[in-house]
This record gives C-alpha cells, sequence and structure tokens, in this order.
C-alpha cells in the first residue's frame, strides 16, 4: 500500500469512528428527553403527572419537524452576517455530500447528515426544559405554539451566535462546548420569565406542592446522567482523546456536584435527600457542559462542587422574590449555566486538552472571562426579552394560562382526558371497576 493510499485509509477509518461516535451519541441525548420527562413528572402531583411527560414528549416530535423544516438552516446555514445563518438549507436541501470538518476541534470530519441530527437532540430537549418552570398550568395548545415560535425565533439564532463558525459570538471566541449558554442559560431565562408572565400556580407558595414520586425523580436523573456522556462528549465531534476528556469530565463534575448539594442541605436542612442528590447531579451536568472540552479534571472537581452548592442556594430564591419557577429551572438550568460558562473563565487550560486558551487561574487574560460575560448576557439578554414577547402572546392572546378550576382538577384529565394512576379502592376490586378514574375531590391536594 502506497504512502497515499494509506493516508486515503486512515482518513475513511477516522470518518467512520466519528460518524459512529456522533450517531451513537444522537441517541443518547435524544433519550435525554424522556430522562427530563421522569425527571420532572415525578416532581409534580399525580394530577399534572402526564400533562408534563406528554409536554416532554411531544417536544421530541414538533421540533424534528420545526429542525427539518427550517431549525438547521438558520443554525448552522451558511450566511456570514454573524447573526443568522439564512435559508440556503430549508427542508435540509442543498446539504450534498458537505462535511463539517470546521466544528470538530481535533481536526476530523462527520458527515453532516449525522452531524444534522446530533444537532437536533439538543434542539428537541432545549424548550422541553423550559417546562419545569410553568408546570401545572399552561394549556396544550399553547404550549406547542410557544415552543414551536420559541425554538425558530429563539433557540436557533443563538446557536448560530454561537456554534456556527460564522456566529458573531463565535468569531469573537466564546467558548461553549455542548449548551451551557446555547441550552441551558437560554432555556432558564425562558423559563424563569414564562414562569413569570402565567403567574402563580393556585395556592403556592403555601400549598403542599411536594413531589408525588421520588423514584421517578431519581430514575429520570439517572437517565439524564448516562445521556449526558452524550450530550458533552458527542459535542467533540469525533471519537478522539477531546471526546475521552470530555466524557471524564463530565462524570468528575456530576459526581462532586452531588456532594456540593447535599452539603448544603445537610447544613441548612439537617437532612440529605434523595430529591437534592438528583437534582445535585443534574446541576454539575449542567455547570460542566460549556466547559468539558477545556478544562483539566482539578477544574471539573471545583466545578462540580461550586455548581451543586450555589444551585442548591439558588432554590430559596424563587420564593423570596415570589417567582413560582414549579420545579427550579431557574435555579437548576439558568444559575448552573451561567455558573460554568463564566468559570471557564477562570479554569480553562490548554492543558491536558489542547484546545482552548488558558483562564486567569492559569496565567491566561482576563479578556477569556469578557468574552465568556458577553456571550453570557447576550443570551440571557436575547431570550429574556424575545421569551417575554412570546409569553404575552400566549397568556393574553392564546389565553394559554389553565382556569384555577382546572388547575385544580389537573392537567391530565383537562388537557387529555387521562389519568395516570387507576387504583382500586383497599380491599380489592372486580376487573370492570380496574381502569374507572377516581375523581378528585374537591380542594385537595393530590
Amino acid at each position: 500500500m502506497s504512502p497515499a493510499d494509506l493516508e486515503t485509509a486512515v482518513g475513511a477509518a477516522e470518518l467512520s469512528a466519528n460518524d459512529a461516535w456522533l450517531m451513537a451519541s444522537a441517541a443518547l441525548v435524544l433519550f435525554m428527553t424522556p430522562g427530563l420527562a421522569f425527571f420532572y413528572g415525578g416532581m409534580v402531583r399525580t394530577k399534572h403527572v402526564l400533562g408534563m411527560l406528554m409536554q416532554n414528549f411531544f417536544a421530541i416530535g414538533l421540533i424534528t419537524l420545526i429542525w427539518t423544516l427550517v431549525g438547521f438552516s438558520i443554525a448552522f446555514g451558511p450566511a456570514t452576517n454573524g447573526f443568522f445563518g439564512g435559508f440556503d438549507f430549508v427542508a435540509l436541501q442543498n446539504i450534498g455530500d458537505r462535511t463539517f470538518a470546521e466544528f470538530n476541534l481535533e481536526g476530523g470530519s462527520t458527515h453532516t447528515v449525522i452531524f444534522i441530527v446530533f444537532q437536533m437532540t439538543f434542539a428537541i430537549i432545549t424548550p422541553a426544559l423550559i417546562t419545569g418552570a410553568i408546570a401545572d398550568r399552561l394549556k396544550f395548545g399553547a404550549y406547542a405554539v410557544f415552543i414551536g415560535l420559541w425554538s425558530i425565533l429563539i433557540y436557533s439564532p443563538v446557536a448560530y451566535w454561537v456554534w456556527n463558525v460564522n456566529g458573531w459570538l463565535f468569531q469573537r471566541g466564546a467558548l461553549d462546548f455542548a449548551g451551557g449558554t446555547v441550552v441551558h442559560a437560554n432555556a432558564g431565562i425562558a423559563g424563569v420569565v414564562l414562569a413569570l408572565v402565567l403567574g402563580k400556580r393556585k395556592g403556592w407558595p403555601g400549598g403542599d406542592f411536594r413531589p408525588h414520586n421520588v423514584p421517578f425523580v431519581l430514575l429520570g436523573a439517572s437517565i439524564l446522567w448516562v445521556g449526558w456522556f452524550g450530550f458533552n462528549a458527542g459535542s467533540a465531534g469525533g471519537s478522539g482523546e477531546l471526546a475521552g476528556w470530555a466524557f471524564l469530565n463530565t462524570q468528575i463534575a456530576a459526581g462532586v456536584a452531588v456532594l456540593g448539594w447535599l452539603l448544603v442541605e445537610w447544613l441548612r436542612d439537617g437532612k440529605p435527600t434523595t430529591l437534592g442528590a438528583a437534582s445535585g447531579a443534574v446541576a454539575g451536568l449542567v455547570a460542566i457542559t460549556p466547559a468539558c472540552g477545556y478544562v483539566s479534571p482539578m477544574g471539573a472537581i471545583a466545578i462540580g462542587g461550586i455548581a451543586g452548592a450555589i444551585c442548591a442556594l439558588a432554590t430559596s430564591i424563587k420564593g423570596k422574590v415570589g417567582i413560582d419557577d414549579s420545579l427550579d429551572v431557574g435555579a437548576v438550568h439558568l444559575v448552573g449555566g451561567v455558573l460554568g460558562a463564566l468559570l471557564i473563565g477562570f479554569f480553562a487550560t490548554a492543558d491536558p486538552t489542547g484546545y482552548s486558551p488558558d483562564g486567569v487561574l492559569y496565567g491566561g487574560e482576563w479578556s477569556v472571562l469578557g468574552e465568556q460575560a458577553l456571550a453570557v448576557g447576550a443570551t440571557i439578554g436575547y431570550s429574556g426579552v424575545g421569551t417575554l414577547i412570546l409569553a404575552l402572546f400566549v397568556k393574553y392572546v392564546l389565553k394559554g394560562r389553565v382556569s384555577d378550576e382546572h388547575e385544580e382538577i389537573g392537567l391530565d384529565e383537562t388537557q387529555h382526558g387521562e389519568s395516570a394512576y387507576r387504583l382500586s379502592p383497599v380491599g380489592g376490586a372486580s376487573s370492570s371497576s380496574i381502569g374507572v378514574p377516581v375523581p378528585a375531590k374537591e380542594g385537595a391536594q393530590v
């Protein structure tokens, strides 16, 4: 075999390996959305659990269509204006056999069709994250309109800014390996704004809003944890060493964040909780997402510990400011995403990954932190204002807030005509009674 033939064979093998890893990663990330559904679903009351599961599962269908028709083109189109990818790739036309080598830090390549489906799974889970902030009180039809418009008008442009080589934040050197700004800060601020506009749940904060199924929460968090390896390590764009560092740093940060969250709970409340452990893991995963390919394992430990503790403390803010962020999307995703993005400015290092400038703690320039702060500010500002406009449209034009009566009955019955749990009376029942829903009593907190 000649040197030229060997080089061709090695290149083909590398492309095949990258494609295989990115396809596996896409499957892992897609599975995160059902995991998110169980994570959130376990935290709501029984009469709303199917409403929460449905909102998350529905996002898979709707955003798949939107991403295929227009979302990918806006986010990764070839336009060079810095803000908007254009419509060259509408309905995935004009793609050809292009590869996206420029998005792979290690210099390899991946077939475009695989890159499209990988990024599709990110587009799916990002608006799904918002559902936790507005649990129990949004009509399903209004929700469908909101996430569709939000994906097109807010998610896709922000993805262009940060991840497209022509995006203005990318050009300035903003670092977001897998979505601290594009996904988590973006969805986090959107959830907080939408919750503020829709208003508080009936009886909040004085009623009984405890999770109805903590095992569901832990199951969902576990699915998210495993799926996150595709989320972060897949964002290397290939199957090389960089993916390995992202994988390792993801595990380290998540594990340490569990400890950080539980320590705060133990000191503050006297008892560490299973719910806290699950939430801590997610907080650590969120915070390491933008940094996983840019920091050392020691940086991952620091980011995980800081995020676990700070996000746990942040959960108490919503009660003080009167924003009914039902499942702490702001405390976990907004705070965690912002922390992770900013901490890159301190903990980024060219050693061991070799794909980032050094942060302040490694002798780097303060400008690295400055660019991270700009990316965070631009994302939060654009998403916050854009979401405010959409939220006002949903509330006042679409009349999207459910009535007090329907909130009391529950989203499961009023929006979907279903009940998650069909239990027979104590002592047994005939087979004909199985499947007959037990109506909720007036004023009962289920």
